[in-house]
């Protein structure tokens, strides 16, 4: 018997979570050095923690250690239980390698236990839609063998762009060098941005206003969506609850038959893209594939 897990960067709603019966690794964030998280909005304070970006503050994330990891799994295979955990990107975060350390440990106490981490190579609902599958299909039955080869596929068909307001954000997380991001802020441009196959960040194009990026987003879905009355369309905001109804809107528009979910965007995910962050979360023919920056 084989327990399904996901964590809280691929970012489902904690409802949908609990619908899927999901159990979640929640991933820290810190703010004006108090130790979060993230309960996928269950509780969480949108509110303070972006005002207090827009305020100046500057969040921290950091990866769960060993110790953690050992708390997370032990229970399970305590009970008898294998793991199955779909997880985020590992190429953005070196938290994995803590996990992979704690299992070879684990695995000495318990040689009869097995955890299997499928990497979704994304982040936030990029990761969260592959999760959300991957439940539907085990409440349909589905093993674990069954649950990979589906998710080996549909992984190359998650779509995600996202257009960041200000450049600095990327800059502190390493994602942009200090000159592009100064240069592009006092330019007023708005990088966007998609996941690569290898599930690192990658600059799509640079977008002169807001407008732009709006139209340019809804501009991707309505070419790229397939099966729209098969999976969730997410479009998510990072503190710009209006511009993400907009950009809703114009998705709405000329996909009618879409199902749109709009969401917040968390405060671990928020820390690296800054408020005023948009995106869209899809399923088309294949993802993305960046161009060479220039």
């Amino acid at each position: 018997m084989s327990v399904l897990i996901c964590d809280s960067n691929g970012e489902l709603w904690h409802t949908r979570v609990k619908e899927l019966g999901l159990d979640c690794i929640s991933m820290p964030y810190s703010i004006k050095g108090e130790e979060f998280f993230y309960d996928l909005g269950e509780k969480t304070d949108f509110k303070y923690f972006y005002d207090s970006v827009r305020g100046g503050e500057i969040p921290k994330t950091q990866a769960l250690n060993p110790e953690d990891y050992k708390r997370i799994l032990t229970p399970y295979f305590e009970r008898g239980e294998d793991v199955l955990y779909v997880s985020f990107s590992h190429k953005l975060s070196g938290t994995f390698a803590q996990l992979d350390a704690a299992y070879k440990e684990l695995k000495e106490r318990y040689p009869d236990r097995k955890l299997t981490v499928f990497n979704t190579k994304s982040i936030s609902l990029g990761a969260g839609i592959q999760a959300e599958q991957a439940a539907i299909l085990k409440q349909a039955g589905a093993s674990d063998e069954e649950i990979l080869t589906f998710l080996k596929e549909f992984t190359n068909r998650v779509c995600v762009y996202f257009v960041v307001d200000d450049l600095m954000h990327l800059k502190r997380g390493g994602r942009c060098s200090g000159l592009a991001a100064v240069a592009g802020t006092i330019l007023g441009l708005k990088p966007m941005l998609t996941i690569d196959e290898e599930g690192g960040l990658k600059v799509i194009s640079k977008l002169g206003g807001r407008k732009k990026a709006i139209s340019t987003l809804a501009g991707k879905v309505i070419a790229e969506l397939e099966d729209e009355d098969k999976y969730t369309v997410y479009i998510i905001d990072a503190d710009c609850k209006e511009e993400g109804d907009k950009l809703r809107d114009m998705i709405a528009a000329k996909r009618p038959g879409a199902h749109l979910v709009r969401q917040i965007v968390g405060p671990v995910i928020g820390s690296h893209c800054g408020p005023g962050t948009l995106g869209v979360i899809f399923v088309g023919k294949q993802r993305p594939v960046p161009i060479k920056e220039a």
